[in-house]
């Protein structure tokens, strides 16, 4: 019986492969950046799993009638059609939990920085505008402030412990209210229109979804206090991106800090590229060697669970399991 075939669309180190190995042949992607799609489109006809987060379209599931797994190498996992997959019997895992504390860090850096206006004060000071420290820009205190939370679980959790360090009132809005997490430390649950209207940072913490696109718009962004910071390290379209630039350019809230875009890598031609008032990151929220190396763990993991007839660790479309028993 042949051996299942597994390629990977991204470049590995060669114990990748090795470990890939166990469970059936694997290749890689070699060359620099994302694998070309006319590249994967050949790479994959005859696969039986992949590895790597790509742009999963039923469309380039039909370019691979063996496949049985596309195991991603995030937590998100908008960027596969997971209907398409689960009609085609397609199982699609992910790498949650490995994450969340990396993310959590990099939120709060987000909301730190822009609120402390770091970077602009960095530009400033290499512009050899220091010449009296007086007349320096001024910024806002996060210590002691409100910061309101869209979305309160892993990633959002985290950054509200953190939160409690700097003596931070955490309200939060979730379609779930976790009322026991509430009363261990004293978090309020309140509406979206609550939060926005109260918080000094909006923190948004949901997986794209088409409930959660645009979630943050026009309506959203006016109720927000003036002096407030939005920041989005989540997906990028569940911001209204013309939205958010009025608002800055309008003066309507003081600042954001994004990791996150519609388009990415984002367009250099983006007025967001030119605000003083806005700390832009490429899409960087988990991105520490420990932490990538831990999903990349999983993800593999998961590929040698399911090509070896076991349960994933992490799967996103289960139901597809019990139609392999059939």
């Amino acid at each position: 019986m042949p051996r299942p075939k597994i390629y990977v669309a991204r470049t590995v180190n060669p114990n990748v492969l090795a470990r890939l190995g166990q469970a059936g042949e694997a290749r890689a992607w070699g060359g620099p950046d994302r694998c070309p799609l006319e590249v994967l489109e050949k790479e994959i006809a005859e696969v039986d799993a992949v590895l790597g987060t790509y742009r999963w379209t039923a469309a380039l599931m039909d370019k691979a009638p063996r496949l049985r797994l596309i195991a991603l190498t995030s937590v998100g996992f908008d960027m596969a059609d997971i209907d398409g997959a689960t009609q085609r019997g397609i199982l699609v895992t992910n790498t949650p939990d490995v994450l969340t504390e990396t993310v959590a860090d990099l939120t709060f850096a987000l909301m730190l920085a822009a609120s402390r206006r770091i970077c602009e004060m960095d530009r400033w000071l290499r512009a050899g505008q220091w010449k009296d420290a007086a007349i320096s820009p001024m910024a806002w205190d996060i210590h002691h402030a409100t910061l309101g939370i869209i979305g309160l679980g892993r990633i959002g959790s985290a950054v509200a412990r953190r939160a409690l360090a700097f003596q931070m009132k955490v309200l939060y809005y979730d379609t779930t209210r976790k009322r026991e997490i509430e009363q261990q430390h004293g978090y309020r649950y309140v509406d979206q229109e609550t939060l926005l209207r109260e918080a000094d940072v909006v923190s948004v913490h949901v997986p794209l979804s088409p409930e959660t696109k645009g979630l943050m718009g026009a309506g959203q962004l006016g109720l927000m206090k003036r002096t407030a910071f939005l920041i989005n390290t989540s997906r990028g379209p569940v911001v209204d991106e013309r939205a958010l630039i009025r608002a800055l350019q309008e003066g309507r809230i003081a600042g954001a800090g994004l990791d996150v875009f519609e388009r990415e890598p984002v367009d250099l031609a983006n007025p967001l590229v030119k605000m003083e008032n806005v700390v832009l990151l490429p899409h960087v929220g988990s991105a520490t060697e420990v932490t990538r190396t831990a999903m990349l763990d999983l993800a593999i993991n998961n590929v040698l669970a399911v090509l070896q007839g076991k349960p994933p660790l992490t799967p996103v479309n289960p139901e597809v399991l019990a139609r392999w028993k059939r």
